[in-house]
């Protein structure tokens, strides 16, 4: 329980920082989805090509969004993530409640047991320096990970995330790691880079007035070391 209590002493002096903000004045939404090769998630392969629609609704820096994932393969993992996050200058402080249904499990979307649930539950809190954008998430309830010794990890996971302009094209740089023992990545035994990415997007114009993004991504996991280059099409 020491490391939730640290995460949220963080989150709270957090919010009593001094922050210069623009209120958003009127509810804003947002819906989309798209289509990718396959399914990469912190450098885990979670799936084959899959659809992933997101919906999302924001006032005065509260936000509320679901976003999913369903594979063409039956035999693919279905996802269903509800997220609660507050935006405020460069800081947001969210918590996402993942749901999986496994193809081989019962996965009831309201069974909420404290060891059979297929739910977790991640708190996160992230900071954008501008040049670079930093990321601390941490599962605090759920089907979580375990160590070694079999215990609750706790499972965590920092993310540096740096976007930038080269030759036309929208990059990210991306660097993810765990930085204790979880068999939630890899089967981490410590402190393990899982991803290690570069991301490039384009919108490909259709008509005058329609243009479609497109993206490829290559990853690199040295925690398990496996690689993947996958495509995706933004509707």
């Amino acid at each position: 329980m020491k490391r939730i209590n640290i995460l949220g002493a963080v989150m709270a002096a957090a919010l009593m920082l001094p922050t210069t903000m623009v209120a958003q004045e009127k509810v804003e939404a947002t819906v989309g989805a798209d289509l990718v090769s396959s399914y990469i998630w912190r450098g885990q392969d979670l799936g084959g090509m899959s659809i992933q629609p997101s919906l999302g609704v924001s006032y005065k820096g509260l936000s509320l969004s679901a976003w999913g994932s369903v594979g063409i393969e039956r035999t693919d993992t279905k996802e269903f993530d509800l997220t609660l996050s507050y935006n405020v200058g460069n800081l947001t402080i969210g918590v996402t409640d993942y749901w999986f249904a496994y193809s081989d499990k019962e996965n009831k979307y309201l069974h909420y047991g404290a060891h059979s649930t297929a739910h977790v539950w991640e708190a996160n809190l992230g900071y954008d320096f501008g040049v670079v954008n930093v990321n601390w998430y941490t599962n605090i309830g759920g089907a979580d990970g375990v160590k070694e010794n079999g215990k609750r990890a706790y499972s965590s996971y920092i993310l540096l995330n740096a976007p930038f302009q080269l030759g036309g094209l929208d990059w990210e740089a991306e660097v993810g790691a765990t930085p204790w023992a979880t068999s939630s990545y890899a089967k981490a035994s410590g402190f393990a880079v899982c991803d290690i990415s570069l991301k490039a997007t384009k919108e490909v114009k259709i008509t005058e007035t329609f243009s479609l993004p497109v993206f490829a991504k290559i990853g690199v996991n040295p925690a398990n070391e496996a690689a993947d280059f996958t495509f995706g099409i933004s509707l």
